[in-house]
């Protein structure tokens, strides 16, 4: 059997020793994105170097990224998803060279991971009127001694940003045939029959579209992005079923099962229970733990883990599993994964604290939500009653809205109603909650995935300006309340942006007006945005401002603004502060405890 510590040492072995520079994965927290709330894919934490921008690391970089989505979130407790998961990677940038990628791909799948080229099913792109078959791949795959390679159309060989304009490629993916039969004669890894399944994808950055509907154009500087989650492929290799069959979740899977009253297999629900336990809590941790100090709240990254967490509880009491072994849990997840991860080992306290205070808040809520169903229930009565004096009747039935406020203001689960309800004469109704929850969580989806189609970030110059402005901000923050003040999160959209920072009180209006004007005499004065390549030691002593231990690799970029801001980011930024025209506050707000927030335009 091969361990999720072995393929990770694998991956690295085969890259580095193709040249390739091994790169420390980024916080699963974006910083100065404003297009998703969690690091979502291994590409992301790279839009900059996908850009065009120059890596620090060199041209051919390889790591292992933390990530979350949320997409997917119900679907957790099935066989395959996930709300954390791990992704390797590897990138070509600058260069697109699509034959040694694949010879490499090939070579990874069949002499490192021992998989018969029999096995290997691939796809590439069958072309369009857009955009040509991609051959180049095709013939590569042949060369290799693929069998089956299969020409399949955009819907599935195909990479874009979600609007259609801008960098695109062809992909070729990579699948594990499983054995079983053929569904039909036209059976590819299109199908959903089960018999092939993904492994692996290599992207090929290799155009550019202009205007929407217009035909590819070659891009400048294209570049090859490769992704393959690590769980998924533990599962293949094992010739397993689930991703909670292996590693760590299963470990944590067998701890909550000599805790839990009611057995793990003992039926659907019970089993989906533990594996939503496993994986909520594990996020949970990661966002607790990350260097930026997410806290559970009502908005934004707070409200996915608040989310995660009453999940947990609510599946707990669904097994009889108490909350106080969360902790345990969490210390199972610190001591398998903070080697690789040293923000949660570094904040394992912390973050057990906050969970903690979490759950406790929660059960409260749970209570009140036994009386607001029982609220509930007499306002149905008393309705009853009026109705019964004019001769109407009115039916024993809890209304969609109600059943889906218990749920979404006191987390209680739509089965709890439901099982209160029959218990007082009342049923519920079932078809009003769905369209209430599909309405909620379509919100939730979008808030969770904000407008990320694959992975290249806004990267307009107003996005860039707002970029800058928040430099000056935080070192404006930083001189009225001392070195720290550190950024806690931000969110940039052409429009506005958005900062959280540590300070332990509301906002004067002359401490805003005081930032403000800080901000705007650096804008007057003209000041040059320069940037430079050095180690994090010499950024250390340079008085570089940046989270060191956990963000960034050996080599990293420093932005100066004259004497006014120094700081590692990735940029993009604007080139001289005159650039910004004028900076304004538009609302200073709380964000969690100890936390507060700057909303802010240039006009």
């Amino acid at each position: 059997m091969i361990t999720d510590v072995e393929l990770k040492n694998l991956w690295f072995k085969f890259f580095e020793s193709k040249s390739f520079k091994r790169i420390e994965g980024y916080s699963i927290i974006p910083e100065n994105d404003p297009t998703v709330l969690f690091t979502t894919a291994g590409m992301h934490p790279l839009v900059p170097y996908l850009l065009g921008e120059p890596h620090p690391a060199g041209n051919k970089i390889c790591d292992i990224q933390r990530c979350i989505r949320t997409t997917d979130i119900d679907e957790v407790g099935d066989d395959t998803h996930l709300t954390f998961f791990e992704m390797l990677g590897n990138w070509f940038l600058g260069e697109c060279d699509k034959e040694k990628m694949i010879e490499y791909s090939f070579e990874f799948l069949t002499k490192y991971l021992k998989i018969p080229k029999e096995k290997l099913a691939t796809t590439v792109f069958a072309g369009d009127e857009t955009a040509p078959k991609d051959e180049v791949a095709y013939n590569a795959w042949k060369k290799c001694g693929i069998k089956e390679v299969f020409y399949l159309n955009k819907k599935h060989n195909w990479w874009a940003l979600g609007g259609g304009v801008g960098p695109c490629g062809p992909d070729t993916e990579m699948f594990f045939d499983t054995g079983k039969p053929k569904c039909s004669e036209n059976c590819s890894p299109a199908c959903d029959c089960g018999k092939y399944i993904e492994i692996w994808n290599d992207v090929f950055m290799q155009y550019v579209v202009e205007k929407e509907g217009e035909k590819v154009k070659q891009l400048k500087k294209p570049n090859i992005d490769t992704g393959m989650g690590l769980e998924r492929t533990v599962v293949i290799l094992n010739g397993l079923k689930s991703v909670y069959d292996c590693g760590i979740l299963k470990e944590v899977i067998d701890f909550i099962s000599s805790k839990a009253k009611v057995k793990y297999l003992e039926n659907e629900n019970s089993k989906r229970s533990y594996r939503i336990i496993a994986d909520h809590l594990r996020s949970a941790l990661f966002i607790l733990g990350d260097a930026h100090g997410v806290l559970p709240s009502n908005v934004g990254q707070g409200y996915i883990l608040r989310r995660f967490i009453r999940r947990a509880v609510n599946c707990a009491r669904n097994i009889g599993f108490e909350t106080k072994y969360f902790e345990n849990i969490l210390n199972m997840y610190v001591d398998r994964h903070g080697e690789d991860y040293s923000d949660i080992k570094r904040n394992r306290e912390f973050a057990i604290s906050e969970l903690n205070k979490e759950v406790e808040k929660f059960s409260k809520a749970l209570e009140e939500g036994h009386k607001e169903f029982d609220k509930v229930i007499n306002g149905i009565e008393k309705h009853k009653e009026f109705a019964k004096s004019k001769g109407e009747v009115v039916p024993n039935i809890i209304s969609g809205k109600a059943c889906f406020r218990l749920y979404d203001t006191f987390g209680f689960p739509f089965e709890l109603t439901k099982e209160l309800a029959s218990e007082r004469g009342y049923e519920v109704d079932e078809e009003g909650y769905k369209k209430a929850f599909e309405e909620h969580q379509e919100k939730s989806r979008t808030a969770s995935a904000g407008t990320f189609k694959g992975g290249l970030a806004d990267t307009s110059m107003a996005s860039a300006h707002l970029h800058t402005a928040t430099h000056l901000l935080m070192a404006g923050l930083r001189k009225m309340f001392g070195n720290g003040v550190m950024q806690k999160g931000s969110n940039i959209t052409p429009e506005r942006m958005r900062l959280d920072f540590n300070v332990d009180h509301k906002l004067t209006p002359e401490e805003i007006k005081n930032l403000e004007d800080f901000v705007n005499d650096a804008i007057k004065k003209a000041i040059p945005v320069t940037y430079e390549e050095m180690s994090i030691d010499d950024a250390k002593k340079s008085g570089a401002v940046g989270v060191f231990e956990s963000k960034y690799g050996d080599v990293v970029k420093v932005y100066t603004i004259g004497d006014v801001s120094k700081e590692i980011c990735g940029g993009p930024h604007a080139k001289n502060t005159a650039d910004l025209h004028h900076f304004k506050i538009v609302k200073e707000e709380s964000s969690s405890a100890g936390i507060r927030r700057i909303k802010a335009i240039l006009d």
